[in-house]
């Protein structure tokens, strides 16, 4: 039926066209002096619509017929109803409309080839190149850095060692029939030295070193991610030994089963294959996978079963020592006062890690430099502590002289309950200068903790409260001051009642069920 209309229709066009071919201006004459034309309307090409009048009972005609004045005006002499339009100016820009779209679809695909040509590295790689790793290879020998250079995390060192060993010499290892993890993958909040630690055992074993983030994998055109998986470990393997890091590896090895669509996406085929590929390893392969993530919790089982990532290395925040050895590894190329103690600067700084050190160091240098001075002073290092801490100083900014003294007795507040508790911190430094968006503050003495007992959290809430508690006392009054006190002291309280099983009526239970996978969400939890 369809067949047969779209026949019909093409049957009719055809005759209309050709109709409309065999109507002549001679014949268009004829009609003229016979008086049978009713009307007729042209447009500005000359395009002629003629219409016939009733009784003749004939179908509409078209021709082309020339647009003089002579000859409209004979039109006009024969009784005709004449419309004459004017020339259609917008026929280029309906053209330009007509073709755009076509233009920029060529376009559009023009660039996708250019983008697969660049990607291939050359001419003759074609689309193929599209696929290839975008890992970063490191030569056997270029990296200088080794287990010497890291500080501050001597048990995952001492697990790596025990890779560094194999690739060094893999044949002792092979002569006991032991089987060296396949991959090691290394979890820590943000900052504490992941990246540094893998790039220190590759230094270390002087092997080769592939290095990628786990985003590189993963693009918009279905099986491209898959394909790289499979090119990285080929390169690896015509390099073996060496050793592979893949970076943020959670951005590419998140738990399966997770997307909306229920479909299997491009990032669920990319996993696949990395599972695939570990599981591929022979022993002769002699590769080693480092992993790094700040969200074990995200992590698909498969990719963490043994096998796979064998091991889970801790590579936690450091500890007082650990952060002095940071400081010192930092601080070789800076010099420094002869006064200056880094112990002290560790012991100020509980819950920072690596990376927040060396910026530490580094702002207490641009500070030094600023000044002019040739060595980096005491002076220089609490003031960048600080700033990496609070912000910088806003001293040109204007206060009331009564915002002031709210300010101050909000802070002495604090302090006097700091002093006073007996499981309070020490007060470490009191100011009513503004830091960032804090009118005033009194840092404490920072300690390392494992635990908090009740006494110490309960001190540690009177503490935040004591500072509203100075205002009323003085001022009669209260101010907006003391809103992130209140902010700390619920958040501490909510967690003693429904985290800690520290209420009397609640009972010892948890009911929380806040996920704690995440490592980085800030240095202090309590």
């Amino acid at each position: 039926m369809t067949r047969l209309f779209l026949l019909c229709v093409l049957i009719v066009t055809s005759l209309g066209a050709a109709l409309a071919q065999n109507y002549t201006v001679s014949d268009l004459v004829g009609d003229l002096e016979a008086r049978r034309v009713a009307r007729i309307s042209v447009d500005g090409n000359g395009n002629a619509n003629v219409e016939y009048k009733a009784k003749n009972n004939l179908p509409a005609r078209t021709t082309v017929i020339p647009t003089t004045p002579q000859f409209l005006q004979q039109i006009r002499d024969a009784g005709v109803d004449l419309t004459v339009r004017q020339a259609d100016r917008g026929g280029t820009l309906r053209l330009i409309t007509q073709i755009l779209p076509l233009i920029v679809t060529l376009l559009f695909v023009f660039y996708i080839w250019r983008m697969m040509r660049s990607n291939s590295g050359g001419a003759g790689g074609g689309v193929s190149g599209f696929s290839k790793s975008k890992a970063h290879l490191v030569a056997e020998g270029s990296i200088k850095l080794t287990f010497a250079d890291v500080a501050g995390c001597d048990e995952a060192k001492l697990e790596l060692s025990e890779v560094v060993d194999f690739l060094k010499s893999p044949e002792r290892f092979h002569a006991l029939g032991a089987r060296i993890p396949h991959g090691v993958l290394l979890v820590g909040p943000p900052g504490s030295g992941k990246t540094l630690l893998a790039k220190a055992a590759a230094g270390e074993a002087r092997v080769p070193y592939f290095s990628i983030s786990g985003s590189d994998f993963v693009e918009m055109f279905v099986g491209v991610g898959a394909a790289r998986v499979r090119d990285l470990f080929e390169q690896a393997k015509k390099a073996a030994p060496c050793i592979v890091f893949i970076d943020e590896i959670d951005a590419v090895g998140r738990r399966r089963g997770l997307n909306v669509g229920g479909g299997n996406d491009e990032r669920e085929q990319t996993l696949n294959q990395l599972l695939v590929e570990m599981d591929g390893f022979e022993s002769k392969h002699d590769i080693i996978i480092l992993a790094a993530t700040n969200r074990p919790d995200v992590l698909d089982p498969a990719l963490l079963r043994p096998g796979r990532f064998d091991r889970q290395v801790v590579v936690d925040a450091p500890d007082v020592k650990g952060r002095e050895q940071i400081l010192r590894i930092h601080a070789r190329k800076k010099p420094l006062e002869p006064d200056v103690d880094l112990m002290a600067v560790a012991k100020q700084t509980p819950g920072m890690v690596g990376a927040d050190l060396e910026n530490l160091l580094n702002e207490a240098a641009l500070m030094a430099a600023r000044g002019h001075r040739k060595r980096i002073s005491r002076r220089d290092l609490d003031e960048a502590a600080d700033r990496v801490v609070m912000g910088p100083e806003r001293k040109s900014r204007v206060i009331a002289d009564k915002d002031r003294r709210v300010t101050a007795y909000h802070e002495v507040g604090h302090a006097v309950a700091a002093e006073k508790l007996p499981h309070a911190e020490r007060v470490h430094k009191l100011t009513v200068v503004p830091r960032g968006r804090a009118a005033g503050y009194m840092m404490p003495t920072p300690q390392d903790r494992m635990h908090y007992t009740e006494n110490v959290l309960l001190d540690r809430i009177a503490v935040f409260l004591a500072g509203r508690a100075a205002e009323e006392i003085v001022f009669g009054d209260v101010s907006t001051g003391a809103s992130n006190d209140f902010q700390r002291a619920t958040s501490i309280a909510r967690k003693m009642v429904t985290e800690w099983g520290m209420s009397k009526v609640l009972g010892k239970v948890a009911h929380s069920s806040e996920p704690q996978g995440y490592l980085g969400m800030g240095r202090g939890r309590a």
